[in-house]
């Protein structure tokens, strides 16, 4: 039974891969992670396209690594680099046509750098996104948002100068692809690459960086396990919005949150994962167990998120607001179909779903075993009831997110995964707690810890 329940926390667990800092040789090169390889060299702008389904016979084993030839540096004791004239990146940024990149220092481990260097891209360095903040003695927040951008580069190198044909000229800091970051900014393109082949609904890395995985610990044997407990979704650098009935039971010291979390089998992403503490766990007076009533609660961090790429808040619409119709997202980890056979995911999965009305909701849910006297709490809004499509167990506490009106690519959180009858049954939709009726509740809860509603604002 022991070896049974190990065996369980193994499967459904975050497995935590430790990133090792071993050469991996392969013919005429070094596997590295496909964001550092581009024209069959090692270089640090990755933009690349790659196929999710792993290739047997490829050498790095892994999908996200790539073999990538060893450039033919200088002596290492050099402190100057010959760089090739570059081209434009991805970011739009084009350096000057000729001339030596001076780099005598070297990357920190907090993603920083030191002395002078090409431009970096964003990484999980710092973030000036996020003010300073955090409970104090008295139980009080403070910070809120603090100046500049984004974050030093993880994976680049700090801004620098060149000379040469262009003595002189200093190359301006690359800017993330959001140059006026807000709340609800998909990257339905990705962040740094694309996947190909991802037939079964694999999200884009980055695609929702608002998207949380909240993680409980359990020891097996001598291992202590993150085990996925459900999702949520970030709406303040240090608050996440969730499903009541994800954490009503749970203590503050008993959980975690995960941000940035894309495949939960690897550590090969662009940028790291971030985890935090939780403080405080906070859930409606009026939550009602049994049929998950304002199925709502809020969980209260240790310290801010930092703001990069890949981990970024979702918008809040204002109170009341009218979804209908509107086609929306779903994001999780939970499994694919109800029941034994259903299979918890490993990468990110999204549904796109139409938001159905709530009169047809009811009707629609009547033809169930729920019955034809069934009424449905004022407190939910629905959405799919397209056969194949819809959230399911372990998604509970995930977001549903729907397009602004009059905004590209960004978006308002709807919904938040509550129940369903089955999973994906044609004409059924799932029920979601209706974010729009309790943004009142919400902004309340922020204010009396005095913590700012600016980072869920569309503006």
């Amino acid at each position: 039974m022991i070896a049974l329940r190990i065996g369980l926390l193994l499967a459904l667990g975050l497995t935590l891969a430790v990133a090792e800092d071993e050469v991996i040789k392969c013919p005429g090169g070094e596997c590295v992670k496909l964001h550092l390889c581009r024209d069959g060299e090692i270089v640090t702008d990755g933009s690349n396209l790659i196929d999710i389904r792993f290739n047997p016979d490829d050498p790095c084993e892994h999908y996200l690594l790539k073999c990538c030839k060893v450039a033919d540096y200088p002596d290492a004791d050099s402190e100057q680099i010959i760089v090739p004239p570059p081209s434009t990146n991805e970011f739009g940024v084009v350096p000057p046509s000729t001339g030596d990149l001076i780099q005598p220092g070297a990357q920190d481990r907090d993603g920083s750098s030191s002395g002078s260097g090409g431009p970096g891209f964003g990484g999980s360095g710092s973030s000036g996104g996020a003010g300073s903040g955090g409970a104090g003695s008295d139980g009080s927040w403070t910070g809120g948002q603090g100046s500049g951008g984004v974050g030093s580069g993880g994976s680049g190198t700090a801004p620098g100068s060149w000379s040469g044909d262009n003595a002189h000229t200093t190359v301006s800091p690359i800017k993330a692809p959001h140059e006026n970051i807000g709340c609800g900014f998909r990257n339905k393109d990705g962040v740094g690459f694309r996947i190909t082949g991802n037939q079964d609904g694999e999200s884009e890395y980055g695609e929702f960086p608002w998207m949380v995985a909240i993680l409980r610990e359990e020891k097996a044997l001598d291992q202590v396990i993150n085990v996925y407990q459900c999702g949520g979704s970030l709406i303040h650098p240090q608050v996440v919005l969730t499903a009541a009935h994800c954490i009503q039971n749970k203590k503050p010291n008993e959980i975690k949150v995960r941000l940035g979390e894309w495949d939960t089998q690897t550590t090969n992403e662009i940028h790291d994962h971030q985890d935090r503490n939780v403080l405080d766990i906070v859930f409606h007076d009026k939550f009602y167990k049994g049929g998950l009533f304002n199925d709502i609660g809020l969980l209260f961090l240790d310290k801010p998120a930092e703001i990069v790429e890949t981990v970024n808040t979702i918008c809040l619409p204002p109170q009341d607001h009218n979804f209908d119709l509107s086609r929306c997202f779903a994001s999780g980890w939970g499994k694919d179909v109800f029941g034994k056979e259903g299979k918890y995911q490993v990468i990110l999965k999204k549904i796109e779903l139409p938001v159905m009305p709530f009169n047809n909701c009811q009707t629609a849910l009547r033809t169930t075993r729920l019955g034809h006297r069934f009424i449905l709490n004022k407190s939910f809004i629905c959405a799919g009831g397209e056969p194949g499509k819809d959230t399911c167990k372990g998604d509970g506490g995930s977001p549903l997110v729907c397009p602004i009106p009059g905004s590209a690519d960004r978006y308002y959180q709807a919904g938040i995964v509550a129940w369903g009858i089955g999973c994906g049954e044609k004409g059924i939709p799932g029920v979601y707690a209706n974010v729009a009726g309790f943004r009142k509740w919400i902004d309340e809860q922020l204010t009396q810890r005095s913590i700012p509603h600016n980072y869920y604002i569309n503006v």
